[in-house]
């Protein structure tokens, strides 16, 4: 499970973005000012920091300097109030591998931490695709094999079934899975995942994903 580094003074928007990442699958932890960010983010304890500009202490620039200049690689996504050029080209130059414009869709954020993710870590490999047993997706055509055979999925079956292959062998929760595909927060009466599961199982083979009662769901890796 990757751990994320979130670096954000405003109490809303940190909370917004460490419900949404955790939701997801990931472990968290959040600061409030530039010296905890680079403190912490110096140890090598985490996958990916998202940070924030307008830090107290250090702000976000002066936090990604002093990191880039220790030769600390840990992909960096800022957060910005702010949205002219030259901050964008700061932050780009100074070492960013990408930069948000508040407010954002959390989905968006999400989508960019996993990309970014997947550059630094050994989850796809060169040619954009994802493996777990005889499961294989491509993320750049967003096709699908099982067994060496082309499955055709909707793109909500293939966000679900991309899911299970990141963390394949992990018991995922209903609301782990409604964070990471739909974006929601978790409805303990609704059925929507349980419904696309059924759906992907009948498509994959019903013993690829099983049922963790009381838990959720878990793919045969």
């Amino acid at each position: 499970m990757s751990a994320i580094l979130i670096a954000e003074d405003h109490d809303e928007i940190a909370s917004f973005v460490d419900k949404g990442l955790r939701a997801s699958g990931y472990r968290t932890t959040i600061v409030g000012d530039g010296r905890q960010a680079w403190a912490l983010a110096s140890t090598g304890a985490f996958d990916l920091l998202v940070l924030d500009v307008g830090l107290p202490g250090l702000d976000g620039f002066e936090v990604l300097r002093r990191l880039r200049g220790d030769g600390v690689d840990v992909p960096v996504i800022i957060l910005t109030a702010r949205d002219g050029v030259d901050d964008t080209v700061a932050g780009l130059e100074g070492g960013a591998n990408d930069y948000m414009t508040k407010p954002f869709q959390f989905a968006e954020l999400l989508a960019r931490v996993r990309l970014r993710l997947r550059e630094g870590g050994a989850a796809p490999a060169d040619d954009g695709t994802l493996t777990a047993g005889d499961l294989s997706l491509d993320i750049r055509r967003r096709t699908a094999l099982v067994g060496g055979r082309e499955v055709e999925l909707t793109a909500r079956e293939f966000s679900l079934l991309e899911a299970f292959v990141e963390h394949a062998e992990q018991v995922l929760s209903r609301e782990q899975l409604l964070g990471m595909v739909w974006d929601m927060d978790f409805d303990p009466g609704s059925n929507v995942v349980d419904v696309f599961v059924r759906s992907l199982r009948g498509k994959i083979g019903a013993e690829r994903i099983l049922t963790v009662r009381g838990v959720g769901y878990r793919l045969r890796g």
